[in-house]
């Protein structure tokens, strides 16, 4: 009697409480296990994203002219509803430029592009990060399809007046793509743009402090 009493205590192992308890002992050890794995890995991906997020910074800023490290460097400077997102850089404890990340509407959508701008407001470097352009026609704003974007290292406001920062189509400095101007024209006028942000907003982006009025 006793025996048999146990018995019916014991549940079945097709009963819906055996059930309910397998399922949840195999949910936890399957969450064990990703959250294990995202342990292992986590420390390894964020370093893979900063060697790259460096490898892409240092395309557009020369290498004497820093000595931090420009992917932990990221900044956000809010003017009044936007917001935008930089590196700055810094070579003996003093900022000696910023990185500057934009969009500029091309003839496919949106064209991210990544300016690098010395202290005194010339241009270090322009690489376009990622856009939709017509393969074969815009996709030459890709440094791996055209030397084209080169053309901007060195440009400022100081030795281009405001005309010359238009293609050579409208009166301006930069070539154009035979049967895509759209593109280039979009990216000069990106690249302009933050120029003239830079100088406005010279100050903060270095990180320093306005003088007393």
């Amino acid at each position: 009697m006793v025996s048999r009493g146990l018995t019916l205590l014991i549940p079945k192992r097709e009963s819906p409480i055996t059930q309910a308890f397998l399922l949840g002992a195999f949910t936890l050890i399957v969450c064990l296990l990703v959250a294990g794995c995202w342990w292992l890995t986590h420390g390894q991906i964020i370093q893979r994203e900063k060697e790259d997020t460096q490898g892409m910074l240092s395309q557009v800023f020369p290498a004497s002219g820093y000595d931090n490290a420009l992917a932990d460097a990221e900044q956000t400077l809010i003017m009044g509803d936007q917001s935008v997102h930089f590196y700055r850089a810094s070579l003996q404890g003093r900022p000696s430029g910023i990185i500057l990340t934009s969009v500029t509407q091309g003839y496919g959508g949106p064209i991210q592009l990544l300016t690098g701008i010395a202290a005194d407001g010339s241009i270090t470097g322009v690489r376009v990060i990622s856009h939709k352009e017509t393969p074969g026609l815009g996709d030459a704003i890709e440094l791996s399809r055209s030397p084209w974007i080169l053309s901007f290292n060195g440009k400022s406001l100081g030795n281009l007046t405001e005309q010359q920062w238009h293609v050579k189509k409208d009166g301006g400095q930069f070539d154009a793509f035979t049967g895509a101007t759209i593109t280039p024209r979009a990216v000069v006028k990106g690249v302009h743009e933050n120029l003239l942000q830079y100088r406005q907003y010279r100050a903060q982006f270095l990180g320093k402090q306005e003088p007393a009025q």
